[in-house]
C-alpha cells in the first residue's frame, strides 16, 4: 500500500512529454466546456481569471475548454472560436494566465459536427447524415455529409487556429478527437458511413485525423506541442471498438502525437456523466483500457474518468499504465485540489451526487453538467467554488439566467 510520502513523490515527480517540453508535476487538468466566451464568440476576462486559478492552484499541464475553429458550427453558446488573429491579445493574456504557476497550457480544438442544437447553427454537417434516436431528434437535427472540399477546408481550420495558439503563447494545442465531436464522428463506423478515401474501412476512418495532425505539425514550429484526446469506444451499438481504437491510437501516435488522453462516451452514449454510483467508487473508468494500450504505445499516455484520491492516481502511474492523470470535476470542486494532491499526496476529494427529484433532469445526468459549470462561473468571475451548493440551488441559478427553455439535453 503506497504511502502518503510515495504517493506525494510519484505525483510531485516531473515529466517530459514527446516534445521535450517538461510538465512540472503529473496532473492534467483536462478539458472541460467554460462557456464564457462573448455572444459573438471571443475571448473574455473571466476565461484570464479561471485559468489563472487553476494555474495558481498547481495543475501541471492546463488544457482549455474546446475552443472551436468554425463560427458556423458552435456546439454551445459561449463557446470561444479561433479563426483569425482578431482577439491574438486577449489569447495571449489567456496563454500567460494559465502558465503563471509554472505549468503549461495547451488550447483544445474542436468541431462538434453533428452535436449542434438547432437553436444555435444554421446547419450541422458530419462526415455522414446519421440522424440521432427520437428522443434527441427534437433537440439535434440531422446533419448533412461533408463534401470532400468541405473536409479539405475544415482540415486547413485546425491548422491556423494552432498556428495563432501558437503565436498567442500556448504551449501546444489537442485536438478533440473523444466525445462525439467530429473528430470522433469521422473515427466512428456508426456516424462515418462514408466509401470514399474517408470512410469504409478503420484505415479510411482514421485518415481526417491523420491529416489534421500532419496540418498543424506543417502549421507551427516543431517544439509546438500536439496532443489528441480520444474515446476508449463509444459505448453504443455499432460505435468504434476497444480493439479498432487501439490501432487507431497507435496509427496516430506515429505521425507525431506528443500525448494521448483517455476518455470515452458520445452524446448519445455519455460514459463519464452517467457513470453509475459503483463506477465511481472504482475510479479510473479507463485504466483496464490504457493497461493494454500502453503494451504498444510508446508516447505519453493519460487517463481521465473517475480519479478520486491521491492512493489511486499514484498506484495508476507506478503501474506504468499512464504516465499521467486527468482532472476535471475535481479541480472544478476545488482549484487548490493539485497543490494538495502534492503537498499531501494521501488526500481524496469526493464527487456530489447531483440529483434534483426532478425525473427529466436526473435522467439524462443534466446536473453533471450544468452544477460544475456554474461553479467554473463562479471562479471566472473570481470567486470560490461552493462544494456544498446542492443541485436544486444551481439549477435554479440556470434556469433564472439562461430562462426555462434551457433545460433540456445538453452537451457531452
Amino acid at each position: 500500500m503506497s504511502t502518503a510520502a510515495s504517493i506525494r513523490d510519484t505525483l510531485s515527480a516531473p515529466f517530459t512529454l514527446a516534445n521535450g517540453q517538461v510538465v512540472k508535476n503529473r496532473l492534467l487538468k483536462s478539458a472541460m466546456s467554460e462557456t464564457l466566451g462573448t455572444g459573438d464568440n471571443r475571448v473574455t476576462d473571466s476565461l484570464i481569471t479561471l485559468y489563472k486559478q487553476w494555474a495558481d492552484g498547481g495543475i501541471g499541464l492546463s488544457v482549455t475548454g474546446n475552443v472551436m475553429v468554425d463560427s458556423n458550427a458552435l456546439g454551445e453558446p459561449g463557446n470561444v472560436v479561433l479563426e483569425d488573429r482578431r482577439d491574438i491579445e486577449k489569447l495571449a493574456e489567456w496563454a500567460s494566465a494559465g502558465k503563471s504557476g509554472g505549468g503549461l497550457i495547451y488550447m483544445q480544438l474542436n468541431h462538434p459536427g453533428r452535436q449542434v442544437p438547432r437553436f444555435l447553427n444554421k446547419e450541422a454537417v458530419a462526415p455522414s447524415a446519421v440522424p440521432f434516436r427520437a428522443e434527441l431528434k427534437n433537440v439535434l437535427a440531422t446533419a448533412r455529409a461533408l463534401t470532400h472540399g468541405e473536409i479539405e477546408g475544415l482540415i486547413a481550420r485546425f491548422a491556423t487556429a494552432a498556428a495563432i495558439a501558437e503565436e498567442a503563447g500556448f504551449d501546444g494545442v489537442q485536438i478533440h478527437g473523444a466525445h462525439g465531436y467530429l473528430v470522433s464522428q469521422f473515427l466512428s463506423p456508426h456516424t462515418n458511413q462514408r466509401t470514399d478515401q474517408w470512410g469504409g474501412s478503420p484505415e479510411a476512418r482514421r485518415a481526417f485525423a491523420i491529416a489534421l495532425i500532419r496540418a498543424i505539425r506543417a502549421a507551427t514550429s516543431p517544439g509546438f506541442g500536439l496532443g489528441i484526446k480520444i474515446n476508449s469506444a463509444d459505448f453504443q451499438r455499432g460505435g468504434i471498438t476497444e480493439e479498432e481504437s487501439m490501432q487507431t491510437i497507435v496509427a496516430l501516435a506515429a505521425e507525431g502525437l506528443d500525448f494521448v488522453e483517455v476518455s470515452g462516451g458520445t452524446y448519445e452514449a455519455p460514459a463519464m456523466m452517467a457513470a453509475k454510483k459503483s463506477t465511481r467508487e472504482r475510479e479510473a473508468y479507463f485504466l483496464t483500457f490504457a493497461e493494454t494500450l500502453r503494451k504498444t504505445l510508446d508516447v505519453p499516455l493519460i487517463v481521465t474518468g473517475g480519479f478520486r484520491s491521491g492512493a489511486a492516481m499514484a498506484d495508476a502511474i507506478g503501474s506504468g499504465a499512464v504516465d499521467m492523470v486527468g482532472l476535471a470535476r475535481t479541480v472544478a470542486m476545488d482549484p487548490d485540489f493539485p497543490n494538495r494532491l502534492v503537498d499531501k499526496g494521501d488526500i481524496r476529494l469526493d464527487i456530489k451526487d447531483l440529483r434534483t427529484g426532478i425525473a427529466f433532469v436526473d435522467k439524462i445526468a443534466m446536473m453533471e453538467l450544468l452544477w460544475y459549470e456554474r461553479q467554473i462561473h463562479r471562479m471566472g468571475a473570481g470567486k470560490r467554488p461552493i462544494p456544498s451548493e446542492g443541485a436544486l440551488k444551481s439549477l435554479f441559478f440556470y434556469a433564472l439566467k439562461n430562462g426555462p427553455k434551457s433545460l433540456r439535453r445538453r452537451r457531452a
